[in-house]
């Protein structure tokens, strides 16, 4: 920015930046693309309509046009336009501007957790970075600069701001991936490719549009994209191109100037896409383990481990099968390990609960730090691991108040899991599995049945007595003081010996 400021005083004129070849528009018919009208979303098919009769261009766009091309069903819905965010805002009832570094609009239907968001976003345009105004600090540290800046850069050439809006040819050189930078109209059913992204799809393969290292410089995020699509779409034959793959251990350190809030939502897509455990494969294949997030780091030390395994599979196929995942859940999981050694470390010294509680925060305050906001995903996993060990205790009210609880589903599962790995008894987990689907009558059932099991655990050993030997030397007294051996037999009594009147020796028989 100084440099420009300098170059305008003296009246030197930037040099001219090499421009990216913005590609040939093709427009591809339905018989060749062949994607089925009946899976894209009618939402996602309102938004484009509202948009094309007000006037403007309107594309489905992205990931859901290479799923689209695939043949699977997009669970997310991107458009593009050339109408302003401001302009789309006005077009719905529900619709709000979002982002600062990449401003987009979020059109909502629906409320509550059944909602959905079809995200909006108007074509960029082609910016060259040497071009940029240059801050040097972060997206914090600079924050008053960067409040008037449409297009700016920080000295490693991350974009901080990219809201400069052009046509749609420099819009798809600004997307990442070839197979990513396709548009879709749904009226006409006409894909518009302007880099090969048909034939990379056709292909399966994973292609950065230009230099990849420059891209992964640009954005650093697209170094996690990669993995993720590299995971998602590797059951279908897909392959990183690579050129694509090359650069990407090498620029791993970018991602050390990248908001830790970005890194940590951009850890959870990796891991709740339905593709964790082929995640994890990915990153070791591309000998990418470490570096990315340290939470990550933790999940894929440990996704050979028997729990946290089972988690990931669990997640997959709750995903898979169109069921909501919970983040929480699945960093409850991957953490447990941490909170159960902190808990047994304490529980000599301080009482079973608080010991609990301890090892929560300290868990917390080593691998989640603030990151989450310590808000409702915090929460949720302290209230899953606390209500751990109330398990246990099946008798009386507890059960009743345990299936009351908000997140007790969530501790639920986690308990069977812990079941699976063989941390908790079968029979523990069985039982809860019954009370929570059996009838009143079958409920008390269960608790008297719980009782019984409790009662005989807690009746005492019966323990023969043994009685003290007065006289050891006499062969009566060692009679006497020999073990029963049969532990039911009643003890035998003792007579005192009588002193003869007169008090002489007693007679001999005289014991009885």
């Amino acid at each position: 920015m100084i440099k420009t400021f300098i170059d305008k005083i003296l009246g030197k004129k930037p040099a001219a930046a090499k421009k990216p070849k913005f590609g040939k528009r093709v427009e591809i018919p339905v018989s060749e693309h062949g994607i089925n009208p009946n899976l894209v979303d009618e939402r996602a098919l309102n938004v484009v309509s509202t948009l094309q009769q007000a006037g403007f261009e309107a594309y489905i766009v992205g990931g859901a046009v290479r799923d689209l091309l695939v043949g699977l069903r997009p669970k997310d819905f991107d458009v593009a336009t050339n109408a302003t965010p401001e302009q789309v805002k006005g077009l719905f009832r529900r619709a709000f501007i979002i982002g600062r570094r990449f401003r987009i609009v979020h059109v909502v239907y629906g409320r509550g957790r059944e909602n959905e968001v079809i995200e909006v976003s108007t074509f960029r345009a082609y910016m060259d970075n040497t071009a940029a105004e240059q801050v040097a600090g972060n997206e914090r540290t600079s924050k008053s600069e960067l409040a008037n800046m449409k297009h700016a850069v920080d000295s490693s050439g991350r974009v901080l701001r990219d809201n400069v809006w052009g046509p749609q040819e420099e819009d798809a050189v600004r997307r990442d991936f070839t197979i990513n930078a396709m548009y879709y109209d749904p009226k006409s059913q006409i894909v518009v490719d302007y880099h090969g992204g048909l034939k990379d799809s056709k292909n399966h393969t994973i292609r950065m549009i230009g230099d990849p290292a420059t891209r992964y410089r640009e954005d650093p995020v697209r170094i996690i994209r990669a993995v993720r699509f590299a995971a998602k779409l590797g059951p279908l034959g897909f392959t990183l191109e690579p050129k694509t793959a090359a650069p990407l251990v090498n620029s791993q350190k970018l991602l050390a100037d990248v908001p830790q809030s970005r890194l940590f939502d951009e850890m959870l897509k990796l891991l709740q896409t339905g593709h964790a455990v082929a995640t994890i494969a990915q990153l070791r294949k591309l000998g990418m383990s470490t570096g990315i997030y340290p939470l990550l780091d933790v999940v894929v030390e440990r996704a050979d481990q028997p729990f946290v395994l089972a988690a990931l599979q669990d997640t997959d196929r709750r995903v898979g099968e169109g069921k909501p995942v919970a983040p929480s859940f699945l960093l409850a999981c991957v953490l447990w390990a941490d909170v159960r050694d902190g808990w047994a470390a304490r529980s000599g010294q301080q009482p079973s609960f608080a010991a609990l509680q301890d090892a929560v925060e300290d868990v917390f305050n080593a691998r989640i730090g603030d990151v989450s906001g310590r808000g409702r995903l915090a929460g949720d996993m302290r209230e899953t691991w606390l209500m751990q060990p109330r398990f246990e205790k099946r008798v009386g009210s507890g059960p009743y108040g345990m299936i009351d609880q908000p997140r007790f589903r969530a501790a639920f599962d986690f308990m069977r899991l812990r079941a699976d790995a063989g941390e908790v008894e079968q029979i523990i987990a069985d039982w809860w599995q019954e009370f929570t689907t059996g009838s009143d009558d079958q409920r008390e059932d269960l608790l008297t049945q719980a009782r019984e099991e409790q009662a005989r655990r807690q009746k005492p050993v019966r323990v023969p007595r043994v009685v003290p030997v007065a006289h050891s030397n006499s062969a009566i007294a060692s009679a006497d003081a020999a073990p029963q051996t049969d532990p039911d037999a009643a003890p035998k009594k003792r007579r005192r010996r009588r002193k003869p009147s007169g008090g002489g020796a007693a007679a001999p028989g005289s014991d009885a």
